[in-house]
């Protein structure tokens, strides 16, 4: 308890300070156009708020490559390829209230897109 509150101090005197507080939200997803509906439903829902957002910015795809041999015993040239791409995406909230990250927190987003909130 002691911690939280030592924290919440912390950002008081940051924000009393004159510095820019950041919400950096990474979103993640194996499908580009799942991971950009979400993404414009979370910068419609911060904007709904009066938040200003910077974002969102592209990161490079993350893509694993798999070899596979096609048969089990004899053909040992014949080989098949599979590959995953992950997409990423950085989103950006300046000083947000505390409206903003509550309809953030309550936000329903599609299944298979990973979200990472931090506070900068």
């Amino acid at each position: 308890m002691t911690t939280k509150a030592t924290s919440e101090s912390k950002r008081e005197k940051k924000v009393a300070a004159g510095e820019v507080q950041k919400l950096r939200i990474r979103v993640r997803a194996y499908e580009h156009k799942i991971l950009d509906s979400s993404v414009k439903q979370i910068i419609d829902t911060a904007m709904r708020f009066d938040a200003k957002v910077v974002g969102p910015i592209p990161l490079p795809t993350e893509i694993k490559k798999y070899t596979v041999n096609r048969s089990s015993f004899v053909y040992k040239d014949a080989r098949e390829q599979f590959e995953m791409r992950m997409h990423k995406r950085v989103i950006d909230i300046l000083n947000p209230g505390t409206k903003v990250i509550e309809a953030l927190t309550n936000l329903s987003l599609p299944s298979g897109v990973s979200i990472d909130v931090k506070m900068i």
